[in-house]
């Protein structure tokens, strides 16, 4: 069970959720591709540079799964939840009455594979910054329809303060 889905308010439910996008992987495949061609090169005798290479790929790897696996961002409709971390956890959780605007970022590497930064912008100039998100764009369609869902309708005889 995931941890927006643990902490859901009673009548709360998903509108959408975001993942990371693969393009974490990226570093970790390029150490693995040069480790590769090192071996094919030169060999594994006399070459003491591949084992460096070997564990920058899998450092870069195992932490790409990791950060892949811990980080949730989701629209629920009563709050946007963004949770970051495995042993030291960040967990933010706007209400959406609370959310001003949504601000998404993409360079082009970001527009040709489809991934970007969403920083969410709440009242009291709370900026929450979330990189590398897979189709940024989406993730802000949902999460502008879930707020403009959950503002109060005025009524028609109610007079503006």
């Amino acid at each position: 069970m995931s941890y927006v889905e643990a902490n859901l308010m009673p009548d709360e439910h998903i509108i959408h959720a975001a993942k990371v996008h693969w393009c974490v992987f990226i570093p970790g495949a390029l150490f693995l591709l040069i480790w590769l061609m090192q071996v094919a090169a030169v060999g594994v005798r006399d070459n003491p540079t591949i084992y460096f290479f070997l564990y920058l790929a899998g450092y870069f790897l195992v932490r790409a799964q990791l950060i892949r696996m811990t980080t949730e961002l989701a629209v629920t409709s009563k709050r946007v939840v963004a949770k970051f971390g495995l042993i030291r956890r960040q967990s933010i959780e706007l209400n959406l009455s609370k959310v001003e605007s949504f601000q998404v970022e993409q360079g082009i590497l970001g527009r040709m594979l489809g991934y970007g930064t969403i920083a969410v912008n709440g009242t009291g100039g709370m900026r929450t910054p979330i990189k590398k998100i897979d189709q940024p764009f989406e993730f802000r369609r949902y999460a502008v329809a879930a707020v403009d869902a959950a503002q109060p309708i005025n009524a028609p005889n109610s007079k503006a303060a």
